[in-house]
């Protein structure tokens, strides 16, 4: 059995400023991917999105540096990818960069809350947090129909969690 190598600690903020474009988009599909299916994710399957235009073989070595820094783990030797509870953390951290909002702010989230619509409520959050970051904004969501395969609680905060 391959020995695990030490890792420093390293704050999560630090380390995604430390990633190139193409790492933090080869980390990004890997999550999104792990948190639609559950499911390790290998480089032959991300080389066939077209948003990331590089091989299979250089997928696997950003993969590589990105388990060397901790944001992934091998299940087992040939297994693909999954983001480790740093990596999840550290996705998470980098889409709640919002900071403090005046209450004009909150109450306009709040009001887009209220819809009853579920798909609604996901687009008028995202068009909203979009204007307060003044970056892109995305929601990603399960379909409803679908069958809960597994879950995964990551410790956010004392006494919080976040169940992926």
């Amino acid at each position: 059995m391959a020995k695990r190598r030490e890792r420093p600690y390293l704050p999560a903020m630090s380390v995604l400023s430390d990633l190139d474009a193409r790492a933090r988009e080869i980390f990004r599909q890997i999550v999104e991917s792990y948190l639609e299916t559950g499911e390790p994710v290998g480089s032959r399957t991300l080389s066939h999105d077209r948003r990331i235009n590089v091989s299979a073989a250089t997928i696997r070595n950003v993969m590589a540096d990105l388990t060397d820094i901790g944001l992934l783990h091998a299940p087992h030797i040939s297994a693909g990818r999954l983001p480790t509870d740093m990596g999840l953390r550290l996705f998470v951290d980098s889409l709640l960069q919002l900071g403090d909002i005046s209450d004009d702010e909150r109450r306009a989230l709040d009001v887009a809350g209220e819809e009853e619509n579920a798909g609604t409520v996901l687009e008028q959050a995202a068009a909203k947090l979009s204007g307060l970051t003044r970056t892109a904004s995305l929601v990603v969501a399960p379909k409803i129909e679908a069958p809960l395969r597994h879950i995964e609680f990551v410790a956010t905060n004392p006494g919080e969690a976040l169940a992926v």
